[in-house]
Formats: C-alpha cells, sequence, structure tokens
C-alpha cells in the first residue's frame, strides 16, 4: 500500500492485517452520516482496501453501547490492530483521526513562551 506523501501511513504487517472499525452512531441524524462519510473518505485514503467497517445504530440496538463502553455518539472505535482506540466525534478533523487511529504521529506541542 502506498504511504502518503508525509510517509507516516502505517502499512499492514502483512498483506492479511486488516484494520476493523466499529461507528456507534444513533440514527441517520447530520453527525452520523457526517462521521460514516468522513470515515469512509480516511479510510480509502490512508488504509486502502485494509479495513471493515461495521456501524452499529444504537437506536435499533441500545445494549452493544455496553460492550465498548460507548458514553457518546458517534463514536469510532479501532478494534484491530491492537490496542483498541476510540474517537468522539463526527471525524471531520481528519488530521485528529490519522492520529487517534495511530496512523500519523502527534505533532510536537508548541511550549508557550514565558
Amino acid at each position: 500500500m502506498p504511504t502518503t506523501k508525509n510517509g507516516w501511513t502505517q502499512e499492514p504487517k502483512n498483506e492479511s492485517e486488516t484494520w476493523e472499525l466499529r461507528l456507534y452512531v444513533a440514527g441517520q441524524t447530520p453527525k452520523s452520516l457526517a462521521a460514516f462519510g468522513n470515515l469512509k473518505k480516511i479510510c480509502e485514503e490512508h488504509l486502502s482496501g485494509c479495513y471493515r467497517i461495521e456501524v452499529i445504530d444504537l437506536l435499533k440496538n441500545p445494549k452493544l453501547a455496553k460492550g465498548d463502553q460507548i458514553l457518546a455518539i458517534p463514536t469510532l472505535v479501532r478494534k484491530l490492530p491492537e490496542p483498541v482506540r476510540k474517537i468522539i466525534g463526527d471525524l471531520s478533523n481528519t488530521e485528529r483521526v490519522l492520529v487517534g487511529l495511530d496512523l500519523r504521529p502527534a505533532l510536537p506541542q508548541k511550549k508557550a513562551s514565558s
């Protein structure tokens, strides 16, 4: 799989490595639809065919929230590769999502000058 121009995209360790992602939503609200669209775009650009997205509608299956300890929606849960990671929101901040999924390292914070 090609890397981004920055060279930060994490490539699968082997051809069979698949990223398993769960997106918890509550119906087809604008935020839920935006989260799914943003996630799909990010996956296509950075995980090219090596991912699986499972959308869980908590209006239909509220008990499923307990397993991944979902407290807010929409929430993205990266199940594989481990460790499990969670990102809350509509996933519109691509840089933050990439860092949250561990696809790109966090940029160092600038220190405030005294």
